[in-house]
């Protein structure tokens, strides 16, 4: 019986854990397979990273890359100013105007020409073109989703579909082992319970046919004297009372 949940959970396995497939030859010059040692992540050195003065103090954060024609970084967008993202004022500032140390792994980005003073003076950066709705960012979402679904769900049925059918034969063939193996081992046990029952009711059957009959209620019944009838004769005549002598 464990053998066969154990070859259970095994089958379901298979249909979670990826397929070990060929790996596809990747075209040169198109993907990066590691990151270079003079290379960075946008997100762990400019995307978020807190901004501060000359003298140490966080002035801002920066929430946006600009990009030019080549796709080349040329500047950043921080927010400035305000409380808890409340009155914050956007600014731009070119990339080469920021200094960027990595301390044992710390990254500090320093700008140090920006002042309160300056700060204040600065006007909001400016944008050419609008942010994307909110409406055009859900239907992109969407359509994502929509996309990243349907290609995992048919790779998922084609790779389960491919895998299963041997898993299941072999899982198949392993609950039928394991069903002769239990009927082996059960075998003397029901034929010996089978012989008990059977005693059983031999026993039964002999102890109620040596059992004397019982009385029926005609032959119980004890024989009652029969109840006095009346006389239907007339009670006699009483005889009249004999004169008295006289002296």
């Amino acid at each position: 019986m464990k053998r066969g949940v154990l070859t259970l959970a095994a089958v379901a396995a298979l249909w979670v854990l990826p397929a070990a497939a060929d790996p596809a030859e990747a075209p040169a010059d198109v993907f990066l397979a590691t990151q270079g040692e003079d290379q960075f992540l946008a997100r762990d050195l400019l995307l978020f990273a807190k901004v501060h003065n000359a003298d140490g103090r966080i002035i801002g954060d920066i929430e946006d890359l600009i990009l030019n024609g080549d796709n080349q970084v040329v500047g950043v967008v921080m927010g400035t100013g305000g409380f808890l993202g409340f009155g914050e004022k956007r600014v731009a500032v070119r990339l080469s105007a920021l200094q960027i140390k990595n301390d044992d792994g710390k990254i500090t980005v320093t700008l140090p020409q920006a002042t309160k003073e300056v700060l204040d003076a600065l006007a909001p950066f400016k944008r050419t073109k609008p942010p994307k709705s909110l409406v055009d960012r859900a239907i992109e979402r969407a359509r994502e989703f929509s996309d990243k679904s349907s290609v995992t769900a048919k790779d998922a049925y084609e790779r389960a579909k491919e895998e299963a059918g041997p898993a299941l034969e072999k899982a198949k063939e392993s609950a039928k082992e394991t069903y002769e193996e239990v009927k082996e081992k059960a075998a003397p046990a029901i034929e010996k319970a089978g012989e008990v029952a059977k005693g059983a009711y031999e026993g039964a059957r002999n102890a109620l046919k040596d059992k004397p009959e019982a009385e029926t209620p005609s032959e119980s019944k004890e024989s009652t004297p029969e109840a006095a009838t009346p006389e239907t004769t007339a009670p006699a005549e009483p005889t009249p009372e004999e004169p008295a002598t006289q002296p």
